[in-house]
């Protein structure tokens, strides 16, 4: 009887030192790697290498964007950042009701295009070069267009409004 509880009593020792150490290597491994609660391809804002709720920044070709701004410290991140990208897009509709799942097209001058991707939420910003573009968004079966210009210096915003009802 006495054997038996030894025995209880040293396997669930292990057991705990097995699961003290997994959770220990688990969290160097995070800090080794730079990124905590996610990786670099996640495109969530959990646990990017942005910081601050500002959702993962994505690539295409030569242009930079980030989506999102469900959640209220994505959203407010989004709007703090907007003056530091190029162009910052906002997609509504009735009762300034954020929409999310656009897709987003930009066209430069030459028709040629230079993104092509679905935001994820009621903002994307955009690092663009300097021209003339047309921004093409579409929500569900509606299709919207504006034209930006993008300055040297400073940022340009279009909105978007879709009467969903």
């Amino acid at each position: 009887m006495k054997t038996q509880r030894n025995q209880r009593r040293i396997a669930a020792v292990a057991v705990c030192a097995a699961l003290t150490l997994g959770l220990a290597g688990g969290a160097y491994a995070q800090e080794a790697s730079g990124v905590t609660g996610g990786n670099t391809t996640d495109q969530t804002s959990a646990g990017n290498a942005n910081g601050g709720g500002l959702p993962q920044i994505q690539q295409q070709g030569d242009v930079s964007f980030v989506s999102g701004g469900v959640g209220l410290d994505e959203s407010t991140a989004l709007r703090q950042a907007e003056s530091q990208w190029p162009l910052s897009l906002r997609f509504t509709g009735p009762g300034s009701d954020f929409l999310a799942d656009i897709h987003v097209r930009v066209v430069d001058a030459h028709d040629s295009d230079v993104l092509s991707a679905t935001s994820r939420g009621p903002y994307m910003l955009v690092k663009l070069r300097p021209g003339r573009y047309t921004v093409h968004a579409q929500y569900k079966d509606r299709d919207q267009s504006r034209s930006v210009t993008i300055p040297a210096k400073g940022s340009t915003k279009a909105a978007f409004y879709w009467n969903t009802q």
